[in-house]
């Protein structure tokens, strides 16, 4: 069985990460595969650097149709047994499209839990033979748009738990990199600067923090096009001295283990891979319950989930963690637990891999 895997993603972020793990962990299975993603994407680097095959189509956003025509020229090429397309929007839709017609399985990965267009959810359902969504929030929000509740297969995302783990030796020091005081209470957001995440939340919080913790100081890791607004806001609250843009981090695996606390505000959230290597490190999460987060963040197991949109909920489940070393501890321990358990990459993997094998059988191929 030979699969192709479509992601047409520039960065190796969230879901092209994922889609190299996959590819990782399958090729460990002595499963043939290609992958078909965008010229200089990084995820194509890193794939051929794993030794994988890789094809780089143009493809000039959502509304290029041409890549229909490309895709279809490689499925035959490949002999394709199964398309895997990752990618949501533009790409998935005329990832079925190419499909049409050949002797070629179409399973579609979701990643988001917002709404789509009932019109493009009914084609892609005709096209395809399964969804996958990555969490059980992903899944009602599929549900909703009209997928039958039996074409979805629920399959979490995984954490590289051998680049994601606790007491590692600092590449760099945070304290030191930002000019914070030494014994700085370190409480991070690894999240897009975008109005779903939820960081004007947290703002609202962090004056009465502050109050009670004039050591903290909170670094906010990712890019978007919010940072001005939140940079004015942390003006206007008086919070700026202790708020700092980080930005993406390379080293994000070697800085989560210093961090004190990870806070996850969130609106909408498919299941939250930040989340997932956050635990990986024995950090413990304050979190939203919305999406697929109460998935990763076990309430009082990993974390403490907090309703959306509620800045006293914050202060206080963030005030109840930063105030007891000991249950910090505790609930670090039980994520790297959780997530050795249910969360790797082998057992992503060997998920899909069963996947696969039952659609072929299941429509005699």
């Amino acid at each position: 069985m030979k699969i192709l895997h479509l992601e047409t993603g520039r960065h190796l972020y969230g879901g092209a990460r994922q889609v190299l793990y996959l590819m990782h962990g399958l090729a460990a299975r002595g499963i043939e595969q290609h992958l078909a993603c965008v010229p200089g994407s990084e995820l194509g680097d890193a794939a051929r650097a794993e030794g994988h095959d890789v094809t780089e189509l143009p493809y000039a956003g959502d509304l290029d149709m041409r890549l229909v025509y490309r895709l279809r020229a490689l499925l035959r090429a490949t002999a394709t047994d199964v398309l895997h397309i990752h990618s949501r929007k533009g790409a998935d839709t005329w990832g079925v499209l190419a499909a049409a017609g050949l002797d070629v399985s179409v399973i579609i990965t979701r990643r988001v839990d917002n709404r789509d267009k009932r019109v493009l959810v009914r084609m892609k359902g005709r096209l395809s033979d399964e969804f996958v969504a990555i969490s059980e929030g992903v899944k009602r929000a599929l549900v909703a748009d009209g997928v039958p509740a039996r074409r979805i297969t629920v399959i979490h995302s995984a954490v590289d738990l051998e680049r994601y783990r606790p007491h590692q030796s600092p590449v760099r020091d945070l304290r030191t990199a930002y000019g914070l005081p030494a014994d700085s209470l370190l409480v991070g957001v690894i999240a897009q600067l975008i109005p779903r995440k939820g960081h004007d939340y947290l703002f609202q919080a962090l004056p009465r923090l502050l109050k009670r913790f004039p050591n903290l100081r909170l670094l906010l890791f990712g890019q978007g096009p919010l940072r001005g607004d939140l940079e004015n806001s942390a003006r206007r609250l008086g919070i700026n001295p202790f708020v700092t843009f980080a930005g993406f981090s390379p080293t994000l695996a070697n800085d989560l283990p210093q961090l004190n606390l990870v806070v996850h505000p969130a609106l909408m959230e498919g299941l939250g891979v930040s989340l997932l290597e956050a635990s990986a490190c024995q950090v413990p999460i304050v979190a939203s319950a919305v999406g697929g987060i109460p998935e990763v963040v076990h309430d009082h197991d990993n974390g403490i989930l907090v309703p959306p949109a509620d800045p006293e909920a914050l202060l206080d489940a963030i005030s109840t963690l930063l105030s007891d070393d000991q249950l910090r501890c505790l609930l670090g321990h039980g994520g790297r637990m959780l997530m050795e358990r249910e969360f790797s990459i082998p057992q992503m993997a060997n998920a899909y891999d069963r996947l696969y094998e039952t659609i072929r059988h299941r429509i005699g191929k």
